[in-house]
């Protein structure tokens, strides 16, 4: 008879700490690389619920951003307001039928007008030339289903952004805050470890999808999500109430968990550095 040692708990070999440079940048979509501000979602989720009866707000919409767009409906109709309004108009609370029709009714309207929220934010398709050129590969996540985000990629495509690899929540499953497309990245980018990998994106939901799948973090404040000003409003506005508005995003994006909190994508090189030294350290996420 054969006789099998366990090895004691303290005694079994660790895979060693990674102290190689980032490999992968995952970026999101809007608010982080296109349409400043996140406009898209927001204009037709205040449409579809004014036309319904039950006005949303702003902030009610933006909470919950980055989300599938169904869960993002689902997650504004569980508002007690909102659940509330919706009883005084049709005698009850949403139900899953209501959140689903809602849902089928986004579709149409975002895929309509979404090429003109498409535009890439200034200083993106240079600043990823530049992560090309310190040997990062380039994927993407989004909170839209697979036919817009293909508007989105031919569009950005026209302007000088072609990422490797772009999913959806559509491909893996289930869309943020779990890690999935950013695993199902990192498998088609064929890059491991998971620390090698740096998640960037505008909202909370992209900072939990990052944290969630063990990738440095770093969050996107001024032209994104929290602070939802189009590039025309925010020159439009003194410098006092600019930077208290990106601050109070910033912060925000902090107390989510975010590594790092940059005003734009733009601003993401010196931090990369920062992240490569601390690899080289042997530091993690």
């Amino acid at each position: 008879m054969f006789e099998v040692t366990i090895p004691e708990m303290e005694t079994r070999v660790k895979r060693p700490s990674y102290r190689g440079r980032l490999q992968a940048a995952i970026l999101d979509w809007a608010g982080t690389t296109v349409d400043y501000g996140c406009q898209a979602p927001t204009a037709v989720l205040l449409e579809l619920f004014a036309e319904r009866g039950v006005p949303v707000s702003v902030p009610e919409i933006r909470q919950h951003m980055g989300l599938l767009k169904v869960d993002q409906i689902r997650a504004i109709c569980s508002f007690p307001r909102v659940a509330s309004h919706w009883r005084k108009v049709y005698g009850r609370v949403p139900s899953h039928e209501d959140v689903d029709k809602l849902f089928q009714d986004f579709i149409p309207r975002q895929l309509s007008c979404l090429e003109q929220y498409s535009d890439l934010i200034a200083g993106v398709a240079e600043t990823i030339t530049r992560f090309r050129e310190r040997g990062l590969k380039v994927g993407t996540t989004t909170g839209y289903t697979r036919p817009m985000l293909e508007i989105l990629i031919a569009k950005a495509a026209g302007q000088g952004y072609q990422p490797d690899s772009n999913l959806c929540p559509d491909d893996v499953g289930a869309g943020r805050p779990m890690p999935w497309m950013c695993y199902e990245n990192a498998i088609r980018l064929r890059v491991q470890p998971l620390e090698a990998c740096v998640k960037i994106g505008d909202t909370v939901s992209d900072v939990h999808e990052g944290l969630n799948a063990g990738m440095w973090t770093i969050a996107v404040a001024a032209t994104g999500n929290e602070v939802g000003l189009t590039e025309q409003e925010m020159n439009a506005i003194d410098n006092t109430e600019r930077e208290s508005r990106v601050d109070e995003a910033r912060q925000r994006l902090a107390a989510a968990g975010a590594h790092y909190v940059v005003d734009s994508v733009a601003e993401c090189e010196d931090v990369l550095d920062e992240i490569d030294s601390r690899l080289r350290e042997g530091d993690t996420p």
